[in-house]
């Protein structure tokens, strides 16, 4: 409904209590629902999945129009992102959030940092994704509030074209509350624990679920070794269990998202079941290291399993672990990939080492050549080092062409002393591009950084710290960050209207009218950011 029929709506029903409701005003109702529209994490689940649809569908018709997403730790932090992207570009259109598990266990676990490990209190997720949208939804109040405001001034000055314009620009606003992409990790446990979770994550907003296929209890972080993972038909249980998860609670085009870690992952737990030559635990086993069995009598406590007619060994580790065959990583990934989508997934994650767009591309063509539609969710990492890893593709590349590199130390390209390189440019200008050409080349539909936030944190505290606590002083902080807010426009400057004061003002006049004490009179600090 229009905000005005959202206030005649009020009106009726206030009428209709014949004066013990006469207190209450219309239109102050119709802006509350407004400033409150998604009442449940529900409704804004059901909301965004619909959104990541049709941008899937629209990535299908033309991968130029991919999506992208920085991961946020805090809800203040999501709340400044979707801000600043509404302030720089005018829409939120195919900009999500992501939800990273790295950065609920090393920021959001009351045990203290830790690694990427799924040691944190699996309830800091949703209570995570709870928050991220609690503060979206805090950014749609404030400035709509703000409009309410404005529209409020235009009728006061009798200006019923300004007024107009006000009223349907209220009735076309475009919310902050985006898609979060978040992560349940390995699931937290066997396929009852992961639907647990899973429904939990749904619960409290989130439209799509990323899962990975490594072990839940020796789960490493992407890129770190000693990575473990399991038979799909493990993988496919909780794949199966966020499914019903979301079609339980009426989110039926929820999105799941299935990462393979097995590019980087040479271990497995377990032999997977299998029945008949060429089934899934078939497939799974075949890429395990094994060697053939000889001598029966030898055997202690070993796992022996038939491969073309003869018994073999799987070699087996010190810490009761299996190993697969060096050099399987890639092959493992595309069945991981096609196997996923045959059952039940949405999008895929592949894992790498590296950002190679060729690398991505070898994997998605085999994938594709079975599912056509195939898109990946790509991960933009900070564990890579973009610099050195593009300077040395150039060189390579340049090696190959025959170019003159005498002038470069591959192994020394992170220098500053090839920050103004032609090599550099080139590099810098292919790490611009990379979204887009990957997009296009590699089939990925979705880029995210999975731990900005961390560190532009860091680094901004890194800045303050070396400026105000030396020479600079104050002059530190009111040139290095205040004089800068002003100037670009960054809504927070005003702390307190950020914080939500001007819309319990807002409130306070509902309740009390005149009566109302607000906090924004002459004497508010604020005005002194009214310019």
């Amino acid at each position: 409904m229009t905000y005005q029929e959202q206030a005649a709506r009020a009106a009726s029903l206030i009428q209709q209590h014949r004066g013990t409701w006469d207190g209450i005003d219309a239109d102050a109702v119709a802006r509350m629902r407004l400033q409150n529209r998604f009442l449940t994490g529900l409704d804004i689940a059901r909301y965004t999945a619909g959104i990541m649809r049709r941008d899937m569908a629209a990535y299908d018709a033309d991968p130029a129009a991919y999506t992208q997403s920085l991961g946020c730790w805090h809800g203040f932090i999501a709340q400044q992102k979707i801000i600043s992207i509404k302030k720089h570009f005018g829409t939120t259109k195919g900009r999500y959030l992501y939800l990273s598990g790295w950065m609920v266990a090393a920021l959001r676990s009351e045990f203290g940092p830790l690694p990427d490990q799924s040691m944190h209190e699996k309830t800091s997720v949703p209570a995570l994704i709870a928050e991220l949208y609690t503060f979206l939804k805090q950014a749609d109040a404030r400035e709509l509030g703000m409009l309410f405001r404005d529209l409020d001034g235009a009728r006061a000055e009798g200006n019923a074209v300004e007024a107009q314009r006000l009223s349907n620009a209220i009735d076309q606003y475009e919310t902050h509350v985006v898609p979060i992409i978040a992560d349940i990790d390995a699931g937290f446990g066997n396929a009852e624990a992961t639907y647990l979770l899973a429904r939990k994550m749904i619960e409290a907003g989130a439209c799509a679920l990323q899962i990975e296929n490594q072990v839940s209890d020796e789960k490493q972080c992407g890129h770190q070794d000693g990575k473990v993972t399991v038979p799909h038909e493990d993988f496919l249980a909780k794949v199966r269990a966020c499914r019903y998860a979301f079609l339980e609670l009426g989110v039926e085009d929820g999105i799941i998202v299935t990462r393979t870690d097995s590019l980087g992952a040479g271990l497995t737990k377990q032999i997977a079941y299998s029945t008949a030559k060429g089934d899934l635990g078939d497939q799974y086993n075949a890429f395990l290291d094994c060697e053939p069995v000889d001598d029966v009598s030898a055997l202690r406590g070993d796992v022996v399993i038939e491969r073309d007619g003869q018994l073999v060994r799987p070699k087996r580790l010190a810490s009761n672990l299996f190993q697969f065959r060096e050099g399987t990583g890639a092959d493992r990934c595309v069945l991981d990939c096609i196997t996923s989508l045959q059952n039940g997934a949405d999008l895929l994650w592949i894992e790498t080492e590296k950002p190679h767009i060729e690398q991505i591309a070898s994997m998605v063509d085999r994938i594709r050549a079975v599912v056509p539609n195939a898109k990946l969710v790509y991960n933009n990492s900070p564990s890579f080092n973009w610099t050195l890893n593009f300077r040395q593709q150039v060189y390579d590349r340049w090696v190959e062409e025959g170019r003159d590199v005498s002038g470069y130390d591959r192994a020394k390209l992170m220098s500053v002393d090839y920050d103004a390189s032609e090599l550099a440019q080139e590099a810098d200008e292919k790490i611009r591009t990379f979204q887009r050409d990957a997009s296009a080349r590699a089939g990925i539909f979705h880029h995210l950084i999975t731990l900005p936030t961390y560190h532009t944190a860091a680094l901004s505290t890194d800045n303050l710290a070396r400026d105000y606590f030396g020479d600079a002083a104050m002059l530190g902080y009111v040139k290095g960050v205040q004089r800068q807010e002003i100037r670009r426009g960054i809504a927070c400057v005003k702390h307190q209207n950020m914080s939500g004061s001007d819309i319990g003002d807002d409130h306070k006049e509902y309740f009390a009218g005149e009566a109302a004490l607000k906090a924004g009179g002459a004497h508010n600090t604020m005005n002194q950011f009214a310019a």
